[in-house]
């Protein structure tokens, strides 16, 4: 099992530049596929209060519940890329 989980809604264009990032830094995750529907996103809601996706959880770094895929992309490249400490 991996320390890094993707929620994602296939199709969705967001959710593909995130997945793009960990396959351009190699990375190992898990994809978590959400219900279409944003009423039946308890689980997304629960890590972040609302429901939309792309989310990112790291167990590794302590993150639980990232949302926005900009954001994401830009924590992946400061703590897995080049310029990672």
């Amino acid at each position: 099992m991996s320390d890094i989980e993707l929620y994602e809604l296939p199709g969705c264009p967001y959710c593909a530049k995130v997945k793009r990032k960990l396959d351009d830094l190699d990375l190992e995750y898990e994809v978590v596929q959400v219900p279409a529907s944003h009423g039946d996103r308890d689980a997304v809601e629960e890590l972040t209060g609302q429901t939309g996706v792309p989310v990112l959880v790291d167990e590794a770094h302590d993150v639980e519940g990232m949302p926005e895929s900009d954001d994401i992309v830009a924590y992946l490249e400061t703590t897995y890329g080049d310029g990672a400490a």
